[in-house]
């Protein structure tokens, strides 16, 4: 009969061996940052950029017609609002938890003159809109771009002479138009136009007016952009335009600039700030976060919503993934909202629980 061997219990020295090999085989690693990774629950426990509701600004596109809705044709998803139905919209957007909406409008063209003198009409499109808004939905915010390139016949921000755009003539003009807003309802005006001293003397006019309370989000950061055709047809100017906006937009090469830009409508007393466009220039967004610590806003605009929206329909990227995930770039690179053309929808998946 075979005797049978008995293994001696393993001595303090193999079974450090043992750890030694165990450790070799698997790489050693100490901090293994996969783990925080493994589970839905952990990703979310430890995530460090949350998007919101309370993030979202809705653009809205205006037109004065019977006709409840049009189509915007390099905007697919996006379309023009007579004011019964921006009214519904903006419910609609309320109901979502979408602090403040963005109308723009669409000016016929026989209204359109060399100064923009409809900007000044207190019965024009905008004016009429934001006052139907207030009356049916006063909880939302309205934010009301303050520039001219709607109701000029050149399709630019300002007056001409020949060739120039007049800077000081124009900010007289976008002043007034401050106030045709603020006195319909407008809880922000956002001057768009980058004419040098127009956030001060909007400020200065808005305060002599008793519009204390209305805020002002400065674009501060405004770049000379291809990224704006499909809005330019969204509100008819792109066949309008004369030229291009290079000598008052910002070269998108610079970012020393922007600082300056910042720098200067906070002083003339800009309560928040924009950068125009958003994906191409978070470099700008985180900058201007990081270097005043105000509430700092970027413009995802038609141009990146178009490229995403044709990706996606073409089939070659997740629409819905897509939008989500640029809408959090803005938000890791310091934005604190963003106006986006996606909002009503992200809003929604974000009730339902996304």
């Amino acid at each position: 009969m075979a005797s049978r061997v008995v293994q001696p219990f393993p001595t303090p020295q193999a079974r450090q061996d043992e750890a030694v090999q165990k450790a070799a085989d698997t790489l050693g690693l100490t901090r293994r940052m996969r783990r925080n990774r493994k589970a839905d629950w952990s990703r979310r426990l430890v995530r460090e950029t949350v998007l919101t509701t309370a993030d979202l600004i809705w653009p809205l596109f205006l037109v004065d017609s019977q006709t409840a809705r049009s189509p915007v044709a390099w905007m697919p998803g996006v379309d023009r609002l007579n004011i019964e139905e921006a009214v519904r919209q903006a419910a609609h957007a309320a109901d979502l938890g979408i602090p403040a909406i963005a109308p723009f409008p669409f000016v016929e063209k026989s209204l359109r003159d060399a100064t923009g003198s409809e900007a000044l009409n207190a019965r024009n499109l905008m004016c009429r809109a934001v006052r139907a808004i207030k009356a049916e939905v006063p909880q939302i915010g309205i934010i009301c771009d303050a520039a001219l390139d709607p109701y000029t016949s050149h399709g630019h921000d300002g007056v001409m002479q020949g060739e120039r755009i007049l800077n000081d003539a124009s900010v007289r003009i976008l002043t007034q138009q401050a106030l045709a807003l603020a006195d319909a309802g407008a809880d922000v005006i956002a001057p768009s136009d980058m004419m040098d001293g127009r956030v001060g003397a909007i400020r200065a006019a808005l305060d002599a007016s008793g519009h204390e309370e209305v805020q002002i989000m400065a674009y501060a950061a405004k770049y000379a952009s291809a990224f704006y055709g499909p809005f330019r047809d969204a509100i008819g100017t792109n066949a309008t335009l004369i030229g291009d906006k290079r000598t008052y937009q910002m070269d998108p090469g610079n970012s020393d600039e922007a600082i300056a830009e910042v720098a200067l409508d906070l002083e003339e007393g800009a309560d928040m700030v924009m950068i125009k466009p958003g994906l191409p220039y978070l470099d700008i967004v985180a900058r201007v976060k990081d270097h005043f610590r105000v509430p700092t806003f970027a413009y995802q605009v038609s141009g990146e919503y178009a490229m995403i929206v044709a990706a996606a329909q073409n089939g070659w990227l997740d629409g819905d993934k897509a939008m989500v995930e640029s809408l959090m770039a803005f938000k890791r690179a310091g934005a604190d909202g963003v106006l986006s053309y996606f909002a009503p929808k992200v809003a929604e998946k974000l009730k339902a629980g996304m």
